[in-house]
């Protein structure tokens, strides 16, 4: 009976020197980091990709939109920007393109006036505002959808999501979808004289 006992006692007090499958066991610790940190480095050095394409993609699009010939050309134009971006893109991917027009430079992203008679910083309550783009309500932007005409300055904005490419965006917090947006703000070129700028006072409701 004790020498029966005696060869199970003997193999748990050689258990703690033991070496033999400390490796397997480091490796099952860090293995799930390193596939992350690996995982995150491909989605990054994608995304970055993906985001140079779109502004080059953007800058020759801007060019284009200046022309002579541009109101002509605006599905082409926003058509190749999607073929593009599409080539680095996985499927489910969508693009969205806007275009705003303006009469100058600074008027880009600025909202129209109003005078905030009760202070809120909202224009209601039938406050007097300038109506920049004449489409009869008071706008953040007072940019007009489209390219506008001579040397008017356009705001193109194109905005892509996509699902990410690998499955760890849940493991660290990451949202689902990677969306990036690239603009480009160019001047059309002076083939005819600009339109004198017109605005209408109207009052906020």
């Amino acid at each position: 009976m004790m020498q029966r006992l005696s060869r199970p006692l003997a193999t748990l007090r050689r258990l703690p020197a033991d070496r033999g499958g400390v490796t397997a066991v480091e490796f099952a610790l860090v293995a799930p980091v390193l596939i992350v940190m690996v995982m995150g480095l491909f989605d990054v050095a994608h995304t970055q990709y993906t985001s140079s394409m779109l502004n080059g993609a953007m800058q020759k699009a801007g060019r284009d939109l200046t022309l002579e010939n541009a109101n002509s050309q605006q599905v082409n134009i926003d058509a190749r920007v999607r073929e593009q971006v599409a080539t680095v893109m996985p499927d489910g991917a969508t693009v969205t393109v806007e275009k705003v027009s303006h009469f100058d430079f600074a008027d880009v992203g600025e909202p129209e006036e109003f005078t905030d008679q009760n202070g809120d910083n909202i224009c209601n309550n039938n406050e007097p505002y300038i109506d920049h783009n004449n489409n009869g309500r008071w706008d953040a932007d007072r940019g007009k959808d489209g390219i506008g005409g001579a040397r008017d300055v356009v705001l193109y904005t194109t905005t892509v999501s996509y699902p990410r490419l690998f499955p760890m965006y849940g493991l660290v917090g990451l949202p689902q979808n990677v969306v990036l947006s690239s603009s480009t703000v160019l001047r059309n070129q002076p083939f005819d004289e600009q339109n004198d700028r017109v605005t209408t006072q109207r009052n906020c409701t």
